[in-house]
């Protein structure tokens, strides 16, 4: 049996104006995402476990603009407004996303945002293929989600 292949498909940085505890409440929110992550219709399936969804153990489905394609998502890490980590798998591929969040002497905050992907030997030339523009797509989804937390105070 061929072992499967792990790519990170982004490592970046991405520059948030607001604080690190609005920044941090928008993004590990679930709820939140279809408004700010483009490949996304809406997430069903939402089981929060603890006082507030995005904490550990928060799980989702993720239903997307891709028929068919519907990956269940769970919090794995969740340290308020430093570090947030989920982990997602559909069929025989497996997602993580881990995001850290450094304040900025300005009062905003950096968003570093990890996104890796392991996918079985048979998959590593789709992926090859589409690693760059799958890493510009989550760039822009995050500048939207900065612009959105921006525009509402937060919220």
């Amino acid at each position: 049996m061929l072992s499967p292949a792990r790519f990170t498909i982004l490592d970046d940085v991405v520059a948030f104006s607001t604080p690190p505890a609005d920044t941090f409440d928008y993004l590990t929110d679930p709820r939140n995402r279809p408004a700010w992550q483009s490949s996304l219709r809406r997430i069903d399936d939402l089981h929060v476990i603890s006082d507030r969804a995005g904490d550990v153990g928060t799980s989702w489905t993720d239903v997307t603009l891709v028929p068919g394609v519907s990956p269940r998502l769970e919090v794995t890490a969740c340290e308020p407004h430093r570090l947030w980590r989920e982990v997602g798998g559909w069929r025989s591929v497996d997602a993580v996303l881990t995001l850290r969040f450094d304040e900025r002497a300005d009062g905003g905050t950096d968003v570093h945002a990890e996104a890796t992907l392991t996918v079985p030997v048979i998959g590593v030339p789709v992926l090859a293929v589409n690693r760059w523009p799958a890493a510009q797509a989550i760039r822009a989804d995050l500048a939207r989600a900065a612009r959105i937390v921006a525009d509402h105070g937060g919220r």
